[in-house]
């Protein structure tokens, strides 16, 4: 997505410069959210395509790129191509993590080609696993059982989200979980993988076992920072940019998942792995890329879709924050803050709509705010 929204923004400003795209992916670029979401809620395959190019560029596809030589200005494929450049963009994105000893029976859930796998193995009316309560693990869970799936849902925390949502919200989103059928166990971690008779059987510490015909696991995922590391440029937990999104080669640029960046509202660098990010951030270093002055300040928001249940998340969200809940109704609408010495860092919109810009605008503000400050603040 990313790489995409670079074209597209570097064709806002230039027309005419020629463009190349190299992906280890065989398929051209498309939106990932749909593989999680709305592809199970009855979206066609085909609107995932984005048109890359229908802007003109040149797809150089089922290529891994494997070295970037900044002195000559050119990168290098693993089929022996070489690119010559005059401004390069790292949208590497982050791969994930993955388990130790899984026999290759797991399924890392990322790409076009893993929904194809699932959605194949789904409509076989095979039986899944799902390993992690976070993000891509809660989403897949609830996707599959609204399709009728049997599905297992293991993770080591108490709650479903545990690192992002206050732990009352967690547990009964874990609750609300098991009511719509989800064999959920929480609390216990895998401590090993096997095959017995077609299944794979997890073995979960304490002497429990799970088995399932198909496994996926969502245990997050890590930057792809290995080119930009063999060209020398400076990584800290992901590429460091500059505002204009910039890497420490002035001709080479880095956005979306692997971008490392300073945010001002939050007054930090800030790395984040979700589409509104991949998107305005590609379409700006593109737009940078081609000549245009920007300033890259945006703070992204997130979603989910969970069954019936939504949300929409600016800033940080982490359990460890001090909290407070402005509920509507508890764990079905509401706002909660995050709140770190004195100011708002994170909100989160639960099941409340068309409040991003409210949201980041509380963000932004100095404080300080105690917890009581903020009922009402965001209307829900």
């Amino acid at each position: 997505m990313t790489a995409d929204s670079a074209v597209k923004g570097i064709r806002k400003i230039d027309p005419e410069g020629s463009i190349g795209l190299i992906s280890q992916e065989d398929d051209p670029p498309y939106n990932r959210p749909p593989l999680s979401k709305g592809l199970w809620k009855g979206k066609p395959f085909e609107t995932i395509w984005r048109g890359t190019a229908e802007s003109g560029a040149t797809l150089h596809l089922g290529r891994r790129a494997t070295g970037i030589d900044p002195r000559l200005k050119q990168a290098e494929d693993n089929q022996g191509g070489v690119y010559k450049y005059e401004k390069l963009l790292l949208a590497t994105g982050a791969k994930p993590r993955r388990l130790e000893n899984d026999g290759g029976r797991i399924i890392y859930y990322r790409t076009a080609a893993d929904y194809r796998t699932v959605r194949s193995l789904a409509d076989q009316g095979k039986r899944f696993a799902v390993i992690g309560g976070g993000y891509i693990g809660s989403e897949i869970a609830a996707a599959l059982a609204m399709n009728g799936v049997q599905v297992s849902l293991v993770f080591p925390e108490r709650g479903i989200g545990a690192r992002l949502f206050p732990a009352d919200l967690a547990e009964s989103l874990r609750d609300y979980y098991r009511e719509k059928g989800v064999d959920v166990r929480s609390g216990v971690l895998v401590g090993g993988i096997s095959a017995e008779e077609g299944q794979t059987v997890l073995r979960i510490d304490g002497g429990d076992e799970t088995r399932a015909e198909a496994v996926i696991a969502g245990l997050g995922v890590t930057p792809n920072t290995q080119l930009a590391v063999g060209a020398r440029l400076e990584v800290d937990e992901g590429v460091v940019v500059d505002d204009s999104l910039r890497t420490s080669d002035p001709d080479i640029y880095a956005a979306g998942d692997v971008a490392n960046f300073y945010n001002p509202s939050l007054d930090t660098r800030i790395r984040v792995e979700h589409e509104d990010n991949a998107n305005t951030m590609g379409e700006m270093a593109g737009r940078s890329m081609a000549g245009e002055s920007i300033r890259y300040d945006h703070l992204p928001y997130f979603y989910s879709d969970l069954f019936d249940l939504g949300y929409e998340a600016v800033g940080v969200l982490d359990s460890s924050l001090e909290t407070q809940a402005d509920w509507t109704e508890p764990y079905r609408k509401g706002v909660i803050y995050y709140l770190d010495d004195g100011r708002v860092r994170g909100v989160l919109l639960w099941n409340v709509w068309d409040q991003v810009p409210a949201a980041r605008a509380l963000i932004a503000e100095p404080g300080p705010f105690k917890a009581g400050d903020l009922y009402g603040r965001i209307p829900r």
